[in-house]
């Protein structure tokens, strides 16, 4: 708020003190207004105020957030004692929910809401890593550290074979089109979580992953504030997690005893290993480096008459701690509200951002990913030339074992270009028109439109690939996307008390479409590194240049009726119906009802002489939602015009059928129920909310396979079933009041699945990469493998037990006989792999703790997660026994001998690829590493300074860290939230999560900042 007093000569100076009517207590920051002029001031930490008048007869109105607003008149006094009393209807807060708003306390779905003012210290680019651990029943990783990238949000567990797992973001009622990765947290006022169907349904065939409702900034009634923050940060990679691996001396030392093991001649560069003192090259941290972050925020809001406007402009920088990575965000946001008479009002919103991504290919596997590489170069492979000049190309004699040669992956970082850069445009209008009371009729139309630029280019001085030899062919990738959706909302709402009977009714239809033009070209050999344009390319690469068109379309009709009685006894019904072009026209349209009631049990006489109980509601809900992330045209035969043919002497082009329609094709569909308990104990002093949830996902969206004689090897379809269920706690606590004033919230979620069933005649679906299994009769994405027990020991041990024919010897890896044959058979119908981890945590959860002193504030916010596990993909590079790259510190406790036979984790090297790539290739729980975790997230301390006659009304300087430490026993990485695929671009989808190849490593960011109010 910003209030001007100006000081006339004939004004008077009126001193006095704002206290608690109950507790005596002096209230900071009252808001006090010369009723009928804009002259006014707030009170200072004691309570205390001056203000000059113009009328020594005015009268002066003081409101606060949670108190009664109080007027009163001066009649020629100087000095005021006041006291603000509780506003028994401030506890009637109201939450944002599908298409409106509601009274917390009557609110019978599975509701979370988060105020934007308690992630205001938490240094981070993206909106959802603020939320992590804030939401019970929300699970929240970051499965890579690059900057404004690689946040998965997963709602009550839910996940589909195909279908996707991400909620629907909806941004002041715009269901968007994609994630909110680029919106700055800043312009944020209010985030409500919608988990149950009960507050889902009315998003209908979109819902079943959970909704997620973001409000922004918007101008308070009475008030004018300007708010600047500014917050400045270091970046660096902590050393706990990073992966262990052999230092020169080290390495040079196991190639040693491997050609020794083999009975094989050292090659000299391996004979004395001490020469490598102190002549490491740790390639891992050479491309790590601490890198700055600055974050600024204008806001500007003001409400005067009919008018509220809100203006929220941002610039994030965000610089890589890997070399040449950085993000950078400039982001507008204007909201407007204009009230044309008592019964007609109008807005419009318009919120356009501009995102530059370069962030070079960290992530991947072997030759695609440069931390990859990495990792598992030669550490006496040298990074700089004697001269100080970077080496260019690095091989070692074939004599030495080294069958890869390297280039220089900082060189790879800094001179190929990944580089992305979007333009999203956010605008809403709408008019409202009130013709009666209690009936309101709104239209509004919604557009967003997203382009994305990205240009990739490889000189030929640089490379992702290992034996890749410098200078290399040059490379390049353009690909422009633009996307453009539009909605329009008819929206009518009535609301009607009768007696002690209140009912709100809404109706409305809304349409939405939407289409992505997208075009990409492929071309390599360019005459020039420095004119990679695409006339300059001599070869153009076909499969991978194409134009495209996507395009879809929603039309809904949706009706919603809350009643309560009493204020106590509380029933709400809601339906939607869509219909959408992405689904077979035989099962265009869908249904989607919701049930849901609750009961204030706390409002019955019976309650009314107990003082524990401040609240005590029982809800209960049942509904159904859909998912419809299929993507388009899938149920149509699509056409191939890709294919060649050659008649004679001659080529030409061509088209082919290459999928099968299915006109039947639907939704999946999700039915929940859900029961729920919220209590408030000791004049709400501690609240707790319980909820239990179980809800089953059918006609999952999948390709089939079908018999190879149609022609084609599988189409879309609605197939099988999954369960899930769970429980999820949360408690808000007030500790202490008084001058220390200590708060807690905290919440736990347990979450599980199972399969009830696939498709006719299939009972398991494999992830890529053959590491995972969904199975009918078990959880969803199951690690896969073989089980292991050490290695063999000895002869008698090797003679005594099952074993891989022609393969298995003393000291290689011994793995168990499941299905008791005798032999170790990998696949087949005599497989003896089975499950062997799960990634999906056993429960997750976030506990807050903020004390505030004076004007001091600290904060200490954490979060967990239990029982998951990771799949250390990374292994059959960073632990191959023949020596092609560097190794894991631990295998040089490997077996060497009957005598030396190590830890019994690490097999011989002896016997090359027959006996080794059982250990390497055959993948095993030996993969499988328990990635439970605690983290400190963030640690905050403040200092508030609060004006009196300054201009400004507040100034807070704080000082935060961020990812503060790690309590794990995970040994594959410093992440135990990462899951990579194997090109790096994703995070693997539901069938194969999990997976450690060693990606972006998440920074420990120290941040000092301040945050002034006007």
């Amino acid at each position: 708020m910003f209030l001007v007093s100006v000081v006339r000569a004939q004004d008077t100076k009126v001193t006095g003190a704002v206290m608690d009517a109950d507790s005596g207590e002096p209230i900071p920051l009252v808001n006090i207004l010369v009723k009928g002029t804009s002259v006014g001031t707030v009170t200072d930490f004691d309570g205390k105020f001056n203000i000059s008048v113009p009328d020594p007869n005015g009268t002066l109105v003081f409101s606060y957030i949670g108190f009664s607003t109080q007027e009163i008149p001066l009649n020629g006094k100087n000095s005021l004692s006041v006291k603000l009393k509780a506003d028994d209807t401030s506890l009637e807060e109201v939450v944002v929910v599908g298409y409106g708003t509601q009274i917390k306390r009557e609110v019978t779905g599975s509701v979370q809401t988060v105020e934007a003012s308690d992630l205001a210290d938490l240094p981070v680019s993206q909106v959802t890593q603020k939320l992590q651990g804030q939401v019970a029943g929300v699970q929240i990783n970051q499965t890579t550290g690059k900057p404004g990238q690689g946040m998965s949000v997963r709602i009550r567990g839910q996940l589909s074979v195909s279908g996707g797992s991400e909620p629907l973001y909806v941004v002041d009622g715009f269901p968007i089109s994609g994630d909110i990765g680029s919106l700055n947290p800043d312009e944020i006022e209010e985030i409500t979580v919608l988990k149950d169907a009960a507050s889902t349904s009315l998003y209908g065939s979109r819902a079943a992953n959970g909704v997620i409702l973001i409000t922004t900034r918007q101008g308070k009634a009475g008030q004018t504030t300007i708010s600047f923050n500014v917050s400045t940060s270091l970046q660096k990679v902590p050393q706990r997690g990073r992966i262990e691996m052999m230092d020169a001396v080290e390495f040079a030392q196991f190639k040693k005893e491997y050609y020794e093991d083999q009975g094989s001649p050292v090659p000299e560069i391996f004979q004395d290993p001490s020469q490598y003192i102190g002549k490491t090259n740790d390639w891992y941290d050479a491309m790590l480096q601490t890198a700055p972050m600055q974050n600024y925020s204008l806001a500007i809001t003001s409400s005067k008459e009919k008018l509220r406007t809100s203006v929220v402009a941002g610039y994030f920088n965000q610089e890589g701690v890997v070399l040449n990575s950085d993000y950078k965000r400039y982001s507008l946001r204007a909201n407007l509200d204009y009230g044309l008479s008592d019964k007609v009002r109008m807005g419009f919103n318009v919120a356009p951002s501009y995102v530059v991504d370069n962030v070079p290919k960290t992530d991947g596997t072997r030759g695609q990913g440069i931390l990859f590489n990495a990792l598992h170069t030669w550490p006496i492979m040298p990074i700089y030339n004697e001269d100080g000049s970077r080496t260019t190309f690095n091989r070692f004699p074939a004599n030495t074992g080294n069958i890869f040669a390297f280039p220089n992956w900082l060189t790879s970082a800094e001179q190929i270009k990944n580089e992305t850069r979007d333009i999203n445009i956010l605008a809403n209008t709408f008019i409202e028109y009130q013709p009666i009371e209690g009936l309101t009729l709104k239209t509004s139309l919604n557009a967003e439109i997203y382009n994305r630029q990205f240009e990739y280019f490889s000189p030929t001085t640089a490379t992702y690939q290992i034996n890749q030899p410098i200078p290399t062919s040059n490379e390049a990738i353009w690909d422009n996307r633009l996307d453009f959706s539009w909605l329009n909302e008819n929206i009518a709402t009535y609301t009607k008390s009768v007696g002690e009977h209140d009912f709100a009714l809404l109706g409305g239809f809304t349409y939405q479409r939407y289409r992505r033009d997208r075009s990409r070209v492929e071309a390599t050999d360019f005459a020039d590194d420095r004119l990679p344009n695409i006339q300059g390319a001599v070869n153009i690469n076909r499969n991978g240049t194409y134009d495209q068109v996507q395009e879809w379309s929603l039309v809904s009709f949706l009706s919603r009726l809350t009643y309560s009685y009493k204020g106590r006894y509380l029933l709400t019904a809601a339906v939607r119906t869509d219909g959408s072009s992405r689904f077979g026209e035989n099962n265009r349209w869908g249904t989607f009802p919701s049930l849901s009631a609750g009961w204030i049990a706390s409002d019955e006489t019976f309650f009314s002489d107990q003082q524990l109980f401040s609240l005590l509601k029982v809800r209960a809900s049942f509904g159904v939602t859909g998912n419809n992330n299929i993507g388009n045209y899938t149920q149509y035969a699509l056409i191939d015009d890709r294919v060649n043919a050659v008649f004679g002497n001659d080529f030409a082009s061509g088209a082919a059928v290459k999928s099968l329609s299915n006109t039947n094709l639907g939704w999946e569909t999700t039915r929940q129920f859900d029961v729920g308990l919220d209590v408030g104990f000791l004049n709400d002093r501690i609240s707790f909310t319980y909820d239990f949830y179980t809800k089953n996902t059918t006609n999952l969206l999948y390709n089939v396979q079908v018999p190879q004689e149609s022609g084609f090897t599988n189409f879309s379809d609605n197939i099988g079933e999954i369960r899930f269920w769970g429980h999820e706690f949360a408690i808000n606590s007030v500790n202490t009041t008084g001058k220390v004033k200590w708060s807690t919230n905290a919440n736990i979620s347990f979450n599980r699945n199972i399969v009830e069933s696939l498709a006719e005649g299939i009972d398991r679906v494999y992830g890529p990469g053959g590491m995972h299994i969904t199975q009918v009769g078990k959880p969803f994405g199951q690690f896969y493998g073989f089980k292991s027990d050490g290695v063999y020991m000895n002869q008698e041990d090797l003679d005594n037990s099952p074993k891989v024919p022609g393969r298995s010897t003393v000291g290689s890896i011994k793995l168990i006989d499941t299905n008791g044959d005798g032999i170790i058979t990998n696949g087949g119908d005599f497989d003896d792999r089975v499950i062997t981890g799960n990634p999906f945590p056993d429960f997750t959860y976030g506990i807050t703790n903020k004390v505030n002193y004076g004007n001091w504030d600290f904060s200490v916010f954490a979060n967990g997660s239990q029982g998951n596990e990771l799949f250390v993909r990374h292994l059959y590079s960073t632990a191959n026994l023949d020596g092609v790259f560097n190794l894991l510190k631990d295998v040089k406790y490997r077996f060497r001998s009957e005598e030396n036979p190590g830890k019994g984790f690490f097999g011989t090297t002896v016997g090359g690829g027959n006996v080794t790539g059982i250990e390497r290739d055959w993948l095993n729980d030996r993969y499988v590493a328990d990635a439970s975790f605690f983290n400190i997230r963030n640690v905050t301390l403040g200092y508030t300074l609060h004006g009196k006659d300054s201009f400004f009304k507040s100034m807070r300087f704080y000082g935060s860290v961020q990812n503060v430490y790690i309590f794990t026993k995970y040994w594959g990485g410093p992440n135990p939230e990462i899951s990579v695929q194997d090109d790096g671009e994703g995070d693997g989808g539901n069938l194969a999560s999990g997976v450690d190849i060693s990606g972006y490593p998440v920074p420990r960011i120290f941040t000092l900042g301040v945050n002034m109010n006007f």
